[in-house]
């Protein structure tokens, strides 16, 4: 029925609006924050900001993977694929982003020489391995929930072929210990969460039950179409004004409640929780998965006994206070000027799910 409702029928999005800006007129100004880089670039791509009222604010959080992968991790990244015999594979966006040096990335190495792929999936860097047996190929495993069965399945498979030469350099990141970090910090000021469909399909809508139950914040699981965002944002808003904060799960159409059982069954196999380095959120407990004990044989930190750096900083990038939503892109003093997608400073401007790429391409 709301599919009905809101996106196949456009006459209907005034009265959706008109109910937005009935309940912010209750609230008063709200913020509400996506933490889904989709979600980033859909509200961008669709215009959404333009025609909610002024006191409806939407702020992008860490929802981007590559966004929150720390400089002093692409460092490492950059120093192993320089190693003799090694190869680098890994997913498009995350070749772009420049370590602690202005302009050094994977895809300058490869420039340079180094052997850097860009795969699609997991399984093609373990096929590069097999097709090149005396050479160590490293997949980068960077995302959130939504990638990490995929990870997962290639490191089982990895260890059935007995593939010696293929190794993860494991950087999955989990979203509910990131966002407990993000909401108990000093300078949190966010009044609900659009909650990410995509990691959601995974671990469940459940897995978001947190936000109203420990922190009394609303929580809706939205979909990525402009009807599925807008419905989202009309129950925040909804749920606001009545001063009922809940979780709802908007997505039903792929979400379930408890999630999808074979993928979280494939996480559990391979992976386990472990601490993570956040660009912007710094060191938090338990917000990464890394291999478990039994595959270590295909764990690239403990293979090639990666130890990264200390943390370092870009000079004047701002990613790390966008990523928090403390910051709008535009405030940024090298945003359009010294920053651009074609001369990125920093990952919120590489990645197709970073909100400096949303707000340069579609303002």
């Amino acid at each position: 029925m709301l599919y009905d409702s809101y996106f196949k029928n456009p006459k209907d999005v005034p009265l959706l609006l008109d109910k937005i800006r009935e309940y912010s007129d209750k609230t008063g100004p709200v913020r509400l924050m996506e933490v889904c880089g989709t979600h980033t670039m859909a509200i961008a791509r669709s215009g959404i900001k333009s025609i909610l009222p002024d006191s409806v604010q939407l702020l992008s959080g860490p929802g981007c993977p590559v966004c929150v992968t720390p400089p002093n991790m692409i460092d490492t990244i950059l120093d192993l694929s320089q190693r003799p015999g090694m190869l680098i594979a890994s997913y498009g966006d995350l070749l772009r982003v420049p370590g602690s040096r202005p302009g050094d990335s994977l895809i300058s190495r490869r420039a340079a020489g180094g052997r850097v792929e860009s795969v699609y999936s997991p399984m093609d860097a373990l096929r590069l391995a097999e097709e090149y047996p005396e050479t160590e190929v490293v997949f980068l495993g960077v995302g959130f929930e939504t990638t990490a069965p995929g990870t997962a399945a290639c490191v089982l498979e990895a260890a059935s072929r007995k593939l010696k030469n293929f190794s993860v350099l494991c950087m999955l990141k989990r979203t509910e210990p990131a966002l407990r970090s993000l909401i108990e910090s000093e300078d949190f000021a966010v009044s609900g969460f659009l909650c990410p469909g995509h990691v959601a399909a995974v671990i469940g809508a459940a897995g978001f039950s947190f936000l109203p139950n420990d922190y009394h914040l609303p929580g809706v699981v939205s979909g990525f179409e402009p009807g599925d965002l807008l419905y989202s944002i009309l129950a925040l808003t909804k749920m606001l004004a009545q001063g009922t904060p809940g979780l709802k799960n908007e997505y039903t159409r792929l979400v379930r409640q408890d999630g999808n059982h074979a993928a979280l069954s494939l996480m559990d196999k391979a992976l386990c929780p472990g601490p993570s380095d956040w660009r912007g959120l710094g060191h938090i407990p338990d917000s990464g998965y890394m291999l478990r004990e039994k595959y270590a044989p295909w764990d690239a930190v403990k293979k090639f006994s990666l130890v990264p750096a200390d943390e370092k900083t870009l000079p004047g990038c701002c990613c790390a206070q966008i990523i928090r939503g403390v910051m709008r892109p535009a405030d940024c003093s090298l945003f359009k000027k010294v920053c651009s997608p074609d001369n990125p400073a920093g990952p919120c401007m590489v990645s197709g799910e970073g909100a400096c790429a949303a707000a340069y391409q579609y303002g």
